[in-house]
């Protein structure tokens, strides 16, 4: 598979997957910016990303969820601030 990639492109790859958790945690700030605006179907939309950048940044799932259940964008942004 690798035969088709230039070593430029086998380069950028791997450098995503050693700083994933890193760009995690820089998407999770920026959809905690937009939880503390969004409200109603908006706020679902801005959880299913924040959850998925959350699991990225590698916090437990058991956390994630009690943020999820608490709602509440200071909490997340906390959490978030114990992992950079």
């Amino acid at each position: 598979m690798s035969d088709h990639r230039s070593p430029y492109q086998e380069r950028i790859i791997k450098n995503y997957y050693q700083n994933r958790d890193s760009i995690g945690i820089q998407k999770a700030q920026e959809a905690v910016s937009e939880l503390y605006l969004s409200q109603g179907k908006k706020r679902e939309t801005v959880w299913k990303r924040l959850i998925s950048h959350l699991e990225k940044a590698g916090l437990p799932a058991e956390q994630i969820e009690h943020l999820r259940e608490k709602d509440d964008p200071a909490l997340v942004a906390e959490a978030i601030g114990k992992l950079a």
